[in-house]
C-alpha cells in the first residue's frame, strides 16, 4: 500500500520524483539545442521505464529552458502527457528593470506565470502547482482568488507549496478552499535539521537548529505530501570525491556502500531509502541526467532499512550520538 499523502489525490504516483531543473543546457539566455531535446527524451523515457511518472518543474529553471524542451518532447509524443504527474512552481523572480531578485504572490504574476508555464510545456493543464518560496508580502485573499480562478478554469488541478514551515502552511491554509496537497522541503541526509529538530527537543544543544518546529508532523496531520529537493547530497555519498570533506562526511560515505552491498542495492537507492524510511511517506526528488543513476535510484523503491540501519546512517551524517 501507497503510504504517501499524495496518493490520496493520484492513483498510482511514483514514490520517487524526477525534478527537472537539468534539462534545458545552461543557465543563460542561449537557447537550447537539439541535443538538449534528445536529453529529455532519454531521461523521460528511463524514468517512465523506471517507475517514475512524477515530473517536477520551475519555471525559473534554466531561465524557462528546463519546461521548453520537456514541453517539446510531449509536442513530439502527445501519447506521454496521461502517464504523468506533472507540477510545476512559480513565484521566484529574478532580478530585472523593475527591481531585485523577489518573490511575488501576487494575483497577476501567478496567473501569468502559470499562462508561460502551460505554453512552454505544451499541455493544457497542470496536476500540481507549488509556490517556490514564501512571500513576505504575501495577502492570502489573493492567492485563494487566483487558486480559485485556476482551478476553475482547469489549468490547475491542486496546489501546494515549497519551502514553508507549518505557521506559513497553516496561515495561508486559512484562506483556501482545496487542501494544500505537498511541501517540497530541502531535506537529506547531509541536511538533518528536520530530523535534530525532533531529538533535539526539550536539550540546550538544539538551539541551532533552524527547520521549524512542528513541519513534519502538520504535514501528517493534514496529508501533505512532503517532497525533499537536494535528496541524493550532490552525490558526496554515492562516489563523488569527498577527499575534502569532513571526516563524518566520508565515514558516511563508507557506510552507504557498505550497506548497498548488504541490500544488494546501489548506493543512491540506500541515501534514498533513508529519506523514504520515514513515516511521513516523504517523496525524494532526484535531478540526474545520467540514465544509468536514474535507473539506481530507483531501486530505493524496493528498499526498506531496518530501524537500526537507518539510525546508523543518522549518526554516522550527524557527526555525532544522539543525546
Amino acid at each position: 500500500m501507497n503510504k504517501q499523502p499524495i496518493s490520496r489525490y493520484f492513483s498510482q504516483p511514483s514514490t520517487i520524483a524526477y525534478g527537472c531543473m537539468g534539462l534545458g543546457g545552461e543557465w543563460n539566455n542561449e537557447p537550447y539545442g537539439h541535443q538538449h531535446v534528445q536529453q529529455a527524451n532519454a531521461v523521460i523515457d528511463a524514468a517512465l521505464e523506471n517507475g517514475i511518472n512524477f515530473f517536477d518543474h520551475a519555471d525559473i529553471y534554466t531561465l524557462g529552458k528546463a519546461e521548453q524542451v520537456f514541453g517539446q518532447v510531449l509536442a513530439q509524443r502527445s501519447d506521454l502527457r496521461e502517464q504523468m504527474i506533472i507540477q510545476s512552481k512559480c513565484a521566484i523572480r529574478f532580478a530585472d528593470q523593475q527591481g531585485p531578485k523577489r518573490f511575488d504572490f501576487s494575483q497577476q504574476y501567478i496567473q501569468q506565470s502559470v499562462d508561460g508555464i502551460l505554453s512552454r510545456l505544451n499541455t493544457d493543464y497542470l496536476d500540481i502547482l507549488l509556490l517556490h518560496r514564501p512571500d513576505p508580502l504575501m495577502e492570502p485573499e489573493e492567492v485563494a482568488k487566483v487558486f480559485e480562478a485556476l482551478r476553475n478554469s482547469g489549468k490547475v488541478r491542486h496546489f501546494g507549496v515549497s519551502n514553508m514551515n507549518v505557521q506559513q502552511m497553516a496561515f495561508l491554509q486559512n484562506y483556501l478552499d482545496m487542501p494544500i496537497i505537498a511541501n517540497q522541503i530541502e531535506l537529506h541526509m547531509l541536511r538533518l535539521d528536520w530530523l535534530d529538530d525532533i531529538v533535539m527537543a526539550n536539550n540546550s544543544d538544539g538551539g541551532g537548529v533552524n527547520f521549524g518546529s512542528g513541519t513534519i508532523e502538520y504535514c501528517r496531520t493534514k496529508h501533505i505530501q512532503i517532497q525533499s529537493w537536494g535528496s541524493l547530497c550532490q552525490g558526496l555519498l554515492t562516489g563523488r570525491d569527498s577527499t575534502n570533506q569532513p571526516t563524518h562526511i566520508q565515514q558516511t560515505a563508507e557506510l552507504v556502500a557498505r550497506l548497498a552491498a548488504d541490500y544488494q542495492t546501489s548506493k543512491e537507492a540506500i541515501v534514498l531509502a533513508f529519506i523514504m524510511r520515514h513515516p511521513a511517506g516523504i517523496q525524494p526528488i532526484i535531478g540526474t541526467t545520467n540514465v544509468e543513476r536514474i535507473a539506481a535510484c530507483a531501486q530505493a523503491a524496493q528498499v526498506n532499512l531496518s530501524r537500526e540501519h537507518w539510525y546508523a546512517l543518522y549518526v554516522s551524517a550527524r557527526g555525532n550520538e544522539l543525546p
